[in-house]
């Protein structure tokens, strides 16, 4: 994960400030989280995949996925 947070920052872009890369971090890791599918969980947003497994076996998690999802709200 490092290296791939690495190569869509610092090594492709450059930046003013710290505040400018933490604005572009918080970005990406949203991105990332809920827009990019992998392989690993067949296909699936990491964000999805919580959510089945939420679906599943809810007694695992303290607070509810489809409670942290980004919107209008943040």
């Amino acid at each position: 994960m490092n290296r791939t947070l690495k190569d869509a920052t610092v090594k492709r872009y450059h930046y003013e400030s710290h505040d400018q890369l933490r604005s572009h971090l918080g970005d990406f890791v949203t991105a990332y989280n809920f827009a990019r599918c992998l392989k690993t969980l067949k296909g699936s947003t990491l964000y999805e995949f919580i959510c089945e497994t939420w679906t599943a076996e809810p007694e695992r998690f303290i607070v509810n996925p489809l409670h942290q999802m980004p919107g209008l709200n943040i």
